[in-house]
């Protein structure tokens, strides 16, 4: 069943078997944005709310409050197909697809990573997939013999982005540093995004030097993300982007319950707290340099 997002929030239907729990409910719509802006990361095909929604319905929310487009991620094979059949399906939405750094150990060892690599590439090709992504290392939830295969196929996505002229998407979980040192010796394509930016000031500095996207979720709008606000405080401002990694890191206050990209006017305005810039002014820069990252949604 697919209902509308905004404003009501979801809830379940009254023949539902799932039992209703106010934390799997979608928050309401905040007040819309001055100016339209593009969430940069979401995965629609995911399901956290206690109802499923569809992608038109998703973007008509989102559209509401003044979140005009979003880029669709892939994570692994199923996602990044169902990639290609969204940005087809809706004018709102471009796509990046790749292998999550936690997928390529299970494709390696099932002996199919060169296989799913291929594809990637293949499913790249299409006109409004404009990113590789998400790719990167997660030090966090792999570790041994894995982390080979992480560092393999961050190598690979990074040539193919290259290749094919695409923007790198990053996931970047407790990896910093080796993150770095990858992208300096594979050498970083011409558009790089760290998605869901984790870092600290010194890596704000560095994507500073190297002209790297810094995309800002709503961890950032957490009591505890003091290393946030002070990378986006000394970020480029020509370097910022807004996005929900939805269903996830729902923004305060509301955070953990399900997200979605009609949420990110409650990042886009703490980002202008932090940063001191006007809302509006805001918004437009985000929204430039969104389009400098991935291109028209023309």
């Amino acid at each position: 069943m697919c209902n509308s997002l905004a404003p009501a929030p979801y809830r379940a239907p009254a023949d539902a078997t799932e039992p209703t729990d106010a934390r799997k409910e979608y928050p309401p719509a905040p007040e819309p944005l001055p100016v339209p802006v593009m969430d940069n990361h979401t995965h629609l095909d995911f399901r956290h709310g206690l109802i499923e929604v569809s992608v038109r319905d998703a973007m008509d929310a989102a559209e509401a409050v003044g979140v005009q487009g979003a880029v669709q991620v892939g994570c692994d094979l199923e996602s990044s197909r169902f990639t290609v059949q969204a940005v087809e399906s809706d004018a709102r939405l471009l796509g990046a697809v790749a292998i999550h750094p936690n997928d390529a150990p299970i494709y390696a060892g099932r002996g199919e990573l060169e296989a799913a690599l291929a594809e990637i590439e293949e499913l790249a090709s299409h006109p409004r997939i404009r990113a590789i992504g998400e790719t990167g290392l997660d030090f966090f939830r792999t570790h041994g013999e894995g982390l080979a295969h992480q560092r393999y196929s961050f190598r690979r996505h990074i040539d193919i982005a290259k290749r094919l002229g695409l923007t790198l998407q990053i996931h970047d979980r407790d990896a910093h540093d080796d993150v770095v040192q990858v992208l300096g010796e594979e050498g970083a394509p011409a558009r790089v995004v760290f998605h869901c930016f984790s870092g600290d000031a010194e890596l704000a500095r560095i994507c500073n030097d190297n002209g790297w996207y810094m995309s800002f979720a709503g961890t950032m709008t957490f009591k505890n993300a003091g290393n946030l606000r002070e990378a986006l405080a000394i970020a480029e401002p020509s370097r910022i982007l807004v996005e929900t990694d939805s269903p996830f890191l729902t923004p305060h206050p509301h955070r953990g319950r399900p997200n979605a990209s009609y949420m990110v006017p409650y990042t886009v305005r703490s980002m202008a707290e932090v940063t001191g810039n006007d809302l509006a002014e805001l918004c437009s820069r985000l929204a430039e340099n969104t389009l400098r990252a991935y291109g028209s949604w023309a």
